[in-house]
């Protein structure tokens, strides 16, 4: 592959770097034991499957603009007890148990301190644009050990603007002096990382771990500009960088 010369490059956290899927398993598997709810005749397994559910949902309204901060992580735990009939816990406590436990966990997407060290080495300007809060966002780079690869780190909600809009895109490419030819951004979120920078006018790279063919999926979305690629693993980048 004929390598593009990029000096910029952004990087998602969750799910790219920050093993996401296991560390908010094991979060939640904390917060509910220490909860106590399996004396309420609920599984964890049924618990956290249904509060995926409702998550997932108030993340896409709160990308949207019709969800503000405090309901979201509220309701996410009230609509789940809810839905399963469970008393006698207050969803804020349970939230600022869940909050304070998230950033904790360490688990790291495979390969990526490896090619960070390598991106370093080569002396590429890093940088992460990430949807979230920031006090945990922060915490998680800390915790782990990323922040000191990373000049920079954009969260959604100190800009205001979530991925995939444009206006975080911008925010990172001017607060960081880096010119838009030479920017890159990787990501596991085919709309929220892949499409929103595409759009805004960088290259991007998809992490694609199930192989979907990532021409067709651009095809769909009626992007044929600017270069994106796809890789299964994170060490693959090294064939683009």
């Amino acid at each position: 592959m004929l390598k593009k010369k990029y000096t910029h490059l952004f990087f998602d956290l969750d799910n790219t770097l920050w093993d996401f899927e296991k560390n908010s398993f094991y979060a939640m598997q904390n917060t509910f034991s220490h909860f106590h709810l399996e004396k309420q005749g609920v599984d964890f397994e049924d618990f956290f499957r249904v509060y995926s559910k409702h998550n997932d949902h108030l993340w896409s309204e709160y990308r949207k603009g019709n969800v503000i901060k405090r309901d979201l992580k509220l309701l996410r735990f009230q609509l789940t007890f809810d839905e399963l009939l469970l008393s006698g816990i207050a969803p804020d406590e349970m939230s600022s148990f869940y909050l304070t436990e998230m950033p904790l966990q360490k688990r790291l997407v495979s390969g990526a301190i490896e090619l960070l060290d390598y991106l370093k080495a080569k002396s590429y300007n890093l940088a992460i644009i990430t949807n979230g809060f920031s006090e945990v966002q922060l915490k998680k780079t800390e915790q782990t050990g990323l922040s000191k690869y990373f000049s920079k780190i954009y969260i959604s909600e100190n800009v205001k603007c979530p991925k995939p809009l444009p206006g975080i895109f911008e925010h990172a490419i001017k607060s960081s002096n880096a010119p838009k030819k030479s920017s890159l951004m990787i990501g596991d979120d085919f709309q929220t990382d892949i499409i929103g920078a595409l759009r805004y006018g960088i290259d991007a790279v998809w992490l694609n771990p199930s192989g979907d063919n990532l021409e067709t999926k651009l095809i769909e979305k009626k992007i044929q500009t600017p270069q994106a690629y796809s890789v299964c693993l994170l060490n693959e980048l090294r064939h683009i960088l």
